[in-house]
Formats: C-alpha cells, sequence, structure tokens
C-alpha cells in the first residue's frame, strides 16, 4: 500500500505546479475524474498497476485511456510520471490530499454534519452560515442522517467537533449530577 507521505508528495507538487500556471483547479477536477475513473474499473487498476505486466504495455493501455480524455497535458503527464514510478495505485490518495490543499487555497473548509433525521434546506443555508462566521471561511457541508442519535447536531470540521446532540447533553447533565453541581 502506497504510504500518505507519497500521495501528498504528489499532491503538493502538481498542486504546485498549477498555482504556477493558474489551473490548479482544473488539475483537481481531472485527478478527481481520473481517481474515479481507477477506482471504479477494477481490471483498469490491474492491468495498469501490475508490475508483471510490461511497463510499456501499462504506458499503452494507460495512454489509450488518457487519449479519450480531455485532461490537461500536465494531468497526463503526471499520470505517465506515477505510472514510471510505480505509483498510479497511489491515485486516490493522491486525489483526496489534492483536495485539502486546494481547499486550504480557497479558504473552504469541509464541514460533516450529522442529524437523527432530514435537515430542511433552510435550516441548512442557516447552519452553513453559522459554521461560515465560525470558521472564518467558506463552508462546504455534507449531511447524512444517523438514527442513534435522539436529537440535536453535531458537525465536524478537521479535527473540531461541535457536539450539540442530546445524548451529550444528557451526559454532560449526568457529570455535573456526580460532581454536586445540582442540588
Amino acid at each position: 500500500m502506497i504510504t500518505s507521505k507519497v500521495s501528498k508528495r504528489y499532491a503538493k507538487a502538481l498542486l504546485s505546479l498549477g498555482k504556477e500556471d493558474g489551473k490548479y483547479q482544473q488539475y483537481g477536477e481531472d485527478l478527481r475524474s481520473f481517481a474515479s475513473f481507477y477506482t471504479e474499473n477494477k481490471e483498469f487498476a490491474q492491468s495498469v498497476s501490475n508490475p508483471v505486466f510490461s511497463l510499456e504495455d501499462r504506458k499503452r493501455i494507460l495512454n489509450f485511456v488518457l487519449g479519450k480524455a480531455s485532461y490537461a497535458e500536465t494531468v497526463k503527464n503526471f499520470l505517465n510520471l506515477l505510472l514510471d514510478k510505480n505509483r498510479i495505485d497511489a491515485v486516490p490518495g493522491i486525489y483526496a490530499y489534492y483536495e485539502k490543499l486546494t481547499d486550504e487555497v480557497a479558504n473552504i473548509a469541509r464541514a460533516e454534519v450529522i442529524t437523527p433525521g432530514p435537515l430542511g434546506e433552510e435550516a441548512k443555508k442557516r447552519l452553513e452560515k453559522v459554521l461560515e462566521s465560525l470558521t472564518s471561511r467558506q463552508v462546504k457541508m455534507a449531511t447524512r442522517e444517523d438514527k442513534a442519535l435522539i436529537g440535536g447536531i453535531v458537525v465536524k470540521i478537521g479535527d473540531l467537533v461541535l457536539d450539540g446532540s442530546v445524548k451529550a447533553q444528557l451526559m454532560g447533565l449526568k457529570e455535573s449530577l456526580k460532581r454536586g453541581e445540582y442540588r
């Protein structure tokens, strides 16, 4: 398995190239598209990442696929470099880290919002505004439901966890009672 250290190094290198020529967002989209294709097509992934096949054959397959896509030339060269270095199987990890880096450049924070039930559009918009004022960044939210929550909401932004769930509030009350704060 390719380490995250390697993924980070390659993601930083591609971002550096993208920032130089102003196309880092396009490179990110191309990389996302290829990473998705690579992950969804197991036979393709095996054929280009398996060293049992000659490097020439693997390059031919990769370049055939790249020829069908409208990726930027820099991204195509980048993917060929990964193949040359036997790192093509790191593409999903490289994209994941690249996305984090581009979020930093664009001053975007990604938030995971967990609720016990569906969150209405108006509530999403209000929550997004509150999170943007809290983080001083543009927030992109991903919501999911967790039926284990009795009520309330849990928000995760990077390492920050804001737990406003009923369960957390009950646990806080329990601890306060144990300490004798309520009499």
